[in-house]
């Protein structure tokens, strides 16, 4: 069984483990890594992220087109070829999965197919049909194995009725309706993208709110707003029973009462179970919490040498984004290098619905649990100028200072291109920035990133444009 000596391996090219490779590389370590699919990129790239973006921009170009009068643009009666949307999607990420080898390869990165399994300290086995079984060695290995939708019990996921991310990417047509379980990001985005097309939608949460993870502002916006796109929301609803024949029939209970909804497919999205499962940590003193690993602020499990970042750590929210800096962070201490660890409380949450979602740092009701004592200020898209032109006015930004010293504790975004605006929330939390500074930062006009300095003025009362 041949044997590679390595620095740095990483298990998994997903957005974490592929990044992790790279950055080893780049800061001097011989890095291997292991993949058990065909294409590098891992769920985000192929049946994830990129994917539910790409379906949701088509959504979005074809509101715009059937709305064209409304801008002054004439046309013809709009039609949706779904054959040249899904083939657009696969071109897109086709494309960047080249990206990912390439990049690889540019940073000479040994890439080797298989399955990955830890076989001691400091050891991993590689399993590949094609080229057998073969043992690698490493002084350092990154833990980048991911996760997978969750099912209920007893169902199964299959291409037309039962779905999960990765079957409703591959429909073949547009369904006359979709009944989702799980108002989180996933649910929320997939409401969006199949209303536009033209679906009856039904959204069906356990929790109070949509989006739960989010401000409490913040959801009660998305749910104003969806009802009026023609979505059906159902918070506080206990799914009992799935059935599925020629339609797909939900039972749950709501306030007391049994209730049901019936729909040509079904979505389940009630989150990811890592991938923690048959990879070899019996062999290891790395501690597992429901399947998720603890490490410390360095990713580090308590095995000398085993990093885990990614969907498979305990206490971190499951985002690519989130993945790919834990992988920087322990890529560059696996090197020796001083780094940055990741901070909870300065993570972008990003929900790409219509109105997009941004957000970081504590809720409001976060921050009055931590003590903090609390001042808000909110603006309204309504009285922006740029969200005006763009015809856009849904939503708002909202910031939550601490009253004391005016130090931004949160911001959130509801709105036109929220998922891009936030990138300079996170900054200012970054720089712990106060609420003055923000308000005397200069921000170009007519812009929606204005929303921002006027919800800061807003704090204190003082906005100029509402």
């Amino acid at each position: 069984m041949p044997t590679n000596n390595f620095d740095l391996l990483v298990i998994g090219s997903g957005p974490g483990g592929y990044v992790a490779a790279i950055r080893a590389a780049q800061l001097g370590l011989k890095t291997g890594l292991v993949e058990k699919r065909d294409k590098f990129g891992g769920t985000c790239l192929h049946v994830g992220c990129i994917p539910t973006k790409a379906l949701l921009f088509s959504a979005e170009v074809f509101g715009h087109i059937r709305n064209a009068k409304e801008y002054g643009v004439g046309c013809g009666p709009v039609t949706l070829d779904w054959g040249a949307v899904q083939a657009r999607k696969d071109r897109i990420v086709n494309k960047h999965a080249k990206g990912v080898e390439f990049l690889l390869k540019k940073n000479k990165v040994e890439t080797m197919r298989g399955r990955g399994r830890l076989a001691g300290p400091g050891r991993v086995r590689v399993e590949s049909e094609s080229e057998g079984a073969r043992e690698l060695t490493a002084r350092a290995i990154v833990l980048a194995t991911g996760s997978e939708a969750r099912l209920l019990p007893g169902l199964r996921p299959d291409p037309e009725r039962v779905l999960t991310n990765i079957e409703v990417l591959s429909l073949k047509r547009v369904p006359s309706s979709m009944a989702i379980i799980g108002a989180g990001a996933v649910g929320v985005e997939f409401a969006s993208i199949y209303r536009s097309f033209g679906a009856e939608i039904t959204l069906v949460e356990m929790l109070p709110r949509a989006v739960p993870l989010e401000d409490e502002d913040i959801s009660r916006e998305l749910e104003r707003v969806y009802r009026k796109r023609g979505i059906r929301v159902l918070t506080g609803a206990l799914v009992e029973k799935v059935s599925a024949s020629e339609q797909v029939r939900v039972e749950f209970t709501k306030d007391g009462k049994s209730q049901a909804v019936e729909a040509e497919t079904l979505l389940v999205a009630v989150g990811r179970r890592p991938n923690t499962e048959e990879i070899g940590l019996e062999t290891t003193r790395a501690r597992l919490e429901g399947g998720f690993l603890h490490v410390n602020e360095y990713q580090q499990t308590d095995e000398p040498g085993l990093y885990a970042i990614g969907d498979i750590v305990a206490g971190t929210p499951q985002l690519a984004h989130v993945a790919s800096m834990q992988g920087i962070v322990a890529a560059t201490h696996a090197a020796g290098r001083p780094v940055k660890p990741v901070r909870r409380d300065r993570i972008p949450a990003a929900t790409y619905s219509d109105p997009e979602i941004g957000s970081v740092g504590f809720t409001e009701a976060q921050a009055r649990q931590r003590g903090h004592p609390v001042k808000t200020g909110k603006f309204s898209f309504l009285a922006n100028s740029r969200a005006s032109v763009l015809g856009k006015h849904e939503g708002f930004v909202k910031v939550v200072a601490d009253e004391k010293h005016g130090e931004l504790l949160g911001v959130h975004i509801i709105g036109p291109l929220a998922t891009e605006m936030i990138a300079e929330a996170v900054m200012a939390l970054e720089l712990e920035a106060t609420v003055d500074e923000l308000m005397y930062t200069i921000h170009a006009h007519p812009t929606l990133a204005e929303a921002l300095f006027e919800a800061g003025n807003s704090v204190y009362g003082m906005p100029i444009n509402s």
